[in-house]
């Protein structure tokens, strides 16, 4: 039985040993060797030796904290059930809990939160019937549309194998040869890529779901977290690199004060729907996660608001041993075709059991608030067995005539795509990589426009000329005057090759140097 004792401040071990001396090893008198049978430190220090699990791939930098989801139980003016049996979305003013880990992307657990990047953006939301987890950015589109190319794009990311130092050449050298990846790198190199901080930015789903109704008709899908009490806030290069200089963590806290003051983040979510068809007459493909949909043509349709009123109690146990994954979808929602929203399905919830260990569904930030009841058993760091009161212990199978469980009733009719193609690898056929880049660049107002140029010439300054002259043709391509503004900025530059890395990187190392005072050692 647990030890009701709440109250009782008694220091003890992991066993519930009372510690009566957490100063001092067992040792041959005080300046003696210790012995091998000092239980509670060799207890003490293994668990310390294994504090941090395998940190995230991707996404390791985070901060996190709990609220609700509260339907509109409408899409738009009409009722949501014409669109999707998803029980969380029926009945105006319907709450479900949530908990949200916002991240950065490419960099380490405690790189800076100034730095450019995408910003993760990830929903769990504990469901009357199983969890769902809703797991995006910031930003609504994405890199590459190929899951295959994922581990490349973040090597080619990530810092040098070598020199450990981040070098843009690296990303562009990738880029070079990955012409979709335009239109998101020209939202990135804008103040589009450094967030002023969480509460003011948005969210989006990336890739292409569907909505399933009673019928067993679908609809392909799109999310959107738009901010409700604050306006959209991006940083410049240079605002981010005063605030770097004073906190690298600025938007955790910004998050965490918010939270502890009663100012409620708040966010309301949209869906963009269109039928589930190939939709020939766009120009785009709508499975691509490089393209926005036009929201003319597929306008944003409210659905509901989400409130964070909460903070964690603890970090690791909760925001960074949250595990989230694209997989996780309750009855009414599906996934789509989309190539790079099936590769995920996979890979999230794989890392996870890796990273975390095979029942991390069983830590309580991961658990539904549904009934749990299956019959996978054990493994390690098995806490609990996820079985009905009423269910025969003896019986971990289905199906079974002696107390095990039955399959569920269904929630409706399924949805039975259907398929008639040949097997191939081959991209998808409207890739049209340039025109939605444009699109964006002559959006964007004049200082984004120049921020973007300005961010981009200092990345490219230190690439290799051939790889300069692909990306200026790529930037000419969505617009003539994005390309010769960016060529003109190189043509302007004077760079050292010897320099690794950014040129801005560089002058840090400068810096750096000039500024130390000598003296003495000691």
């Amino acid at each position: 039985m647990p030890n009701d004792k709440k109250d009782d401040m008694t220091l003890t071990d992991r066993q519930g040993h009372p510690i009566s001396d957490n100063q001092n090893i067992r040792t041959v008198g005080s300046r003696g060797p210790s012995t091998l049978e000092n239980y509670h430190f060799i207890e003490k220090i293994s668990h310390f030796d294994r504090e941090r699990i395998p940190e995230r791939v991707v996404h390791a930098r985070g901060a996190g904290a709990y609220g609700y989801f509260e339907t509109y139980g409408k899409v738009g003016d009409e009722a949501v059930s014409k669109y999707t049996r998803a029980k969380l979305f029926q009945g105006a003013g319907k709450q479900t809990p949530v908990f949200v880990r916002f991240s950065t992307v490419i960099h380490g657990g405690h790189s800076p939160e100034t730095l450019r990047d995408p910003r993760g953006f990830a929903v769990k939301f504990y469901a009357e019937d199983g969890n769902w987890d809703l797991v995006g950015n910031n930003l609504k589109i994405f890199f590459i549309r190929d899951p295959l190319k994922f581990p490349d794009m973040v090597h080619a990311f990530k810092p040098d194998p070598v020199t450990n130092l981040s070098n843009p050449e690296r990303m562009f050298d990738f880029i070079s040869g990955s012409p979709e990846a335009v239109h998101m790198v020209t939202f990135l190199f804008s103040p589009w890529g450094i967030p002023a901080n969480y509460r003011q930015m948005q969210g989006s789903g990336v890739n292409t779901y569907k909505w399933v109704n009673a019928d067993g008709e679908a609809m392909l899908v799109k999310y959107h977290w738009e901010p409700l009490k604050h306006s959209i806030k991006n940083l410049r290069q240079a605002e981010a690199n005063a605030i770097q200089g004073m906190n690298a963590s600025h938007a955790t806290q910004d998050l965490y004060e918010a939270i502890e003051r009663g100012d409620y983040p708040e966010w309301e979510l949209f869906v963009q729907l269109m039928s589930d068809d190939e939709h020939a007459e766009l120009d785009y493909d709508p499975l691509d996660p490089t393209k926005l949909w036009d929201t003319e043509q597929f306008p944003f349709l409210p659905v509901g608001k989400m409130v964070l009123d909460r903070n964690p109690e603890n970090y690791f146990a909760e925001v960074e041993q949250a595990a989230f994954g694209t997989g996780v979808l309750v009855d009414g929602l599906d996934f789509s075709d989309d190539k790079l929203l099936q590769g995920r399905t996979f890979s999230y919830s794989d890392t996870q059991r890796h990273r975390v260990g095979t029942n991390y569904l069983q830590l309580p930030v991961n658990a539904p608030l549904a009934p749990v009841a299956t019959n996978q058993r054990d493994g390690q760091m098995a806490i609990i067995v996820d079985r009905a009161s009423g269910q025969n212990p003896h019986v971990n199978y289905e199906p079974s005539l002696l107390g095990g469980l039955k399959e569920a009733p269904a929630g409706g009719k399924d949805h039975q795509p259907s398929y008639d193609a040949k097997l191939v690898r081959q991209k998808l056929e409207r890739s049209n990589d340039f025109k939605q880049a444009g699109e964006t660049y002559r959006k964007f107002e004049d200082w984004e426009r120049e921020e973007l140029i300005a961010n981009l010439a200092d990345a490219l300054k230190v690439c290799q000329p051939q790889i300069q002259e692909t990306m200026i043709g790529y930037f000419t391509q969505a617009d003539p005057d994005y390309g010769k503004r960016v060529a003109d900025s190189l043509a302007k530059a004077s760079v050292d090759s010897s320099h690794i890395g950014a040129v801005s990187l560089r002058e840090g190392a400068e810096m750096a140097e000039n500024a130390g005072r000598e003296t003495d050692g000691y």
